[in-house]
């Protein structure tokens, strides 16, 4: 794998295996050694858990106690267009976030933290640097969590994470390590700039009444590149955050065909976002192989807990699962909102789970409010830049 895999260490500050290692002893769990083998959205989305299988040496009664709705936490890792100038700033005094940064910054080659604190912001919202930045800073914001709230950690049943945020899910569920997740994250990064930069393209948010058809408008907008001279265009749904609202990406043309006939469409608002390519399209084929590539070099796990997945919205079940379907999402959709109502299922009645976002914005608890209201209520966020004495509850 490179130099820097030496760099690689166990520190359980700086591993989702670590930390989870070390709540299930605490818990009196007997896990095996080594472990259980078990696009810039932040405009628009500003404007039950399942099952869990109980660990081997666990007792049924343990299980049936850390499943209480109120006691069993969930995680959600933010994606890129999350990040800004100074994130990570109020992390630094938390054991190991410091020890994060300079592994990462052996793994990437360049000063991330720096670049996180300082800028520049133009340099920091690149596809090859957001995605890293906001991958540690929500690692590192789960080091805070685990620093003032410890049993949250020790209590959580499941997690997800919005594109390049489900490594950052899967190296907490135990399924990665930091520095192997974050080296694929770097390879991820770099191979999607790459595709962005082959083709004019990009994002279009869309709100859409109720009689908006998604498809239909696709369609249309890639017969109109057709008559353009454009071959084989590209115009489809990237992503699906709430009822009523989508992500439609593809070439520029056919974005812009759809905000020019956005009431033919039923399209009560459609705003551009400031990213440089079709993610979560078949534009992004020529990051495929690069990905899979590295996956293939890398160990994963069957995740500790339960991690859902953004191709599927269903829970990853072995590693090969993961290693699959990690690349499968670069050219799928995010299907979000989906994800949010497999985790939030449950009979009537039942009361939900505390919810934290790990890692810079809000913009997951903006969407959780709007797919889930009752979910929502027992939301917080773990901030990463103010030095809070808690995480409110």
């Amino acid at each position: 794998m490179g130099s820097w895999a030496a760099a690689t260490w166990r520190l359980a500050g700086c591993s989702g295996r670590g930390v989870l290692r070390g709540a299930a002893r605490r818990r009196g769990s007997s896990l095996r050694g080594g472990g259980e083998r078990a696009a810039s959205l932040s405009e628009l989305l500003q404007s039950s858990v399942g099952d869990e299988e109980p660990g081997e040496g666990e007792a049924e009664g343990e299980r049936r106690e850390r499943r209480s709705p109120r006691e069993g936490a969930v995680l959600l890792f933010p994606g890129q267009g999350s990040q800004f100038v100074g994130m990570g700033r109020g992390l630094l005094r938390y054991p190991g976030v410091r020890d994060m940064y300079r592994l990462a910054e052996k793994v990437l080659g360049y000063d991330l933290l720096s670049l996180c604190l300082e800028g520049p912001r133009a340099e920091l919202d690149r596809t090859r640097h957001c995605q890293p930045a906001v991958f540690v800073a929500s690692l590192a914001a789960v080091e805070k969590l685990n620093h003032l709230q410890p049993k949250v950690v020790e209590s959580c049943v499941a997690a997800a994470g919005y594109s390049v945020g489900e490594f950052a899910a899967l190296v907490f569920a135990g399924a990665m390590d930091f520095a192997e997740a974050l080296y694929a994250v770097k390879v991820r990064a770099e191979a999607m700039q790459a595709a962005a930069e082959a083709v004019p393209s990009g994002m279009l948010s869309v709100i859409g009444g109720r009689e908006a058809n998604y498809k239909y408008a696709c369609l249309e907008a890639r017969r109109h590149c057709e008559s353009l001279g454009i071959d084989n265009p590209v115009c489809e749904i990237s992503n699906y955050l709430f009822p009523d609202s989508r992500v439609i990406a593809g070439h520029i043309q056919a974005l812009e065909f759809l905000q020019k006939n956005a009431p033919k469409f039923s399209f009560t608002r459609t705003k551009m976002l400031p990213v440089s390519g079709a993610f979560h399209t078949r534009l992004m084929e020529p990051a495929v192989e690069p990905l899979a590539e590295v996956l293939k070099s890398i160990e994963i796990q069957k995740p500790l807990i339960c991690v859902y997945s953004n191709v599927d919205s269903k829970k990853y079940m072995h590693s090969k699962h993961i290693q699959k379907l990690l690349v499968k999402q670069l050219v799928s959709p995010v299907l979000w909102e989906q994800t949010m109502h497999s985790m939030y299922q449950r009979k009537q009645g039942m009361e939900f789970p505390y919810t934290y976002e790990v890692g810079p914005g809000k913009q997951l608890g903006a969407v959780l409010r709007k797919c889930n209201l009752k979910a929502w209520r027992q939301y917080s966020h773990v901030d990463v830049t103010e030095e809070e004495e808690a995480a409110e509850t």
